[in-house]
């Protein structure tokens, strides 16, 4: 059986402590906040071992989605006006819409997918999901692709 590469987009509530102090861990590296990864790794509070067997499997998601199209489905109040203030944030974050699919509203909740362009200049995706997530009348955001 041929072992193949998966990918998961969780939420960072449900990766374990060590992974995201792996990601902490790089980023004091990388920002020169730490000479070294030893001192890295004593900052965050873990071994050398747990870091170097993450390290290459654990990143933010905004560090890799540039320059791909993520597909994201919506369930949201048929209210006037909501679609656009969505858009509106996907606007101020700099991402490009490139489709837009919206069902017609069963009991007063509309379905919706976009497939969003990210760009070099686009902002951090995690943090326009979650601003998406926070508008009043959206049930929820999904991410369903990452091409």
């Amino acid at each position: 059986m041929q072992e193949t590469t998966g990918y998961y987009v969780v939420k960072q509530k449900a990766v374990p402590e060590v992974l995201l102090k792996v990601v902490e861990a790089k980023r004091l590296v990388e920002s020169g906040k730490a000479a070294s990864i030893q001192e890295a790794v004593d900052e965050v509070g873990i071994s050398r071992s747990s870091f170097y067997k993450y390290k290459d499997d654990i990143f933010p998601f905004h560090d890799n989605a540039q320059g791909t199209t993520i597909t994201l489905m919506f369930q949201m109040d048929d209210k006037t006006g909501l679609l656009s203030d969505v858009l509106k944030i996907i606007a101020e974050f700099g991402a490009n819409i490139l489709t837009i699919h919206q069902s017609i509203p069963i009991n007063g909740v509309a379905s919706l997918s976009l497939s969003v362009q990210v760009l070099p200049t686009t902002g951090d995706m995690s943090r326009m999901i979650e601003a998406m997530e926070e508008k009043s009348g959206v049930h929820h955001v999904k991410i369903l692709a990452k091409e």
